[in-house]
């Protein structure tokens, strides 16, 4: 069972990460399936098993028994997943404003001209979609 709100988010070790980007590719699948996804040199069997049962205990995949044996599949999409970190960065770091995201990218250089007329044609055509 899943019940993870993308604002109870728990970050995420590179590891864990690396994981479940292999479960978000297979959607679903065993210890093994996930190690052979690994490039050489692959993890130990027992790292990986470890690393699903943290994140199924952060709340990230959910499992299906077969005997003694679980099937694991991811929790929360790539998207959502996405979505939260950015939503928490911004709570965190932005006091939950994106305008202070823009405003702190655009104030420290590192948005291009062309990346800040990207950014406002992009706006541009959400405000006229609600106009629609």
């Amino acid at each position: 069972m899943c019940a993870l709100h993308i604002y109870a988010m728990k970050e995420l070790t590179q590891r864990e990460l690396a994981v479940l980007e292999i479960l978000w590719d297979i959607e679903s699948g065993f210890v093994n399936d996930v190690l052979d996804k690994f490039p050489d040199p692959k993890p130990p069997y027992t790292t990986v098993s470890s690393i699903i049962r943290i994140l199924e205990t952060k709340g990230y995949v959910n499992h299906k028994a077969f005997g003694k044996t679980h099937e694991y599949a991811p929790c929360i999409s790539k998207v959502k997943y996405k979505k939260g970190l950015l939503k928490n960065m911004v709570s965190h770091f932005f006091e939950g404003s994106f305008d202070n995201v823009v405003s702190f990218m655009a104030k420290e250089n590192e948005l291009t001209d062309k990346e800040i007329t990207e950014i406002a044609s992009l706006i541009e055509q959400y405000k006229n979609k609600g106009n629609e």
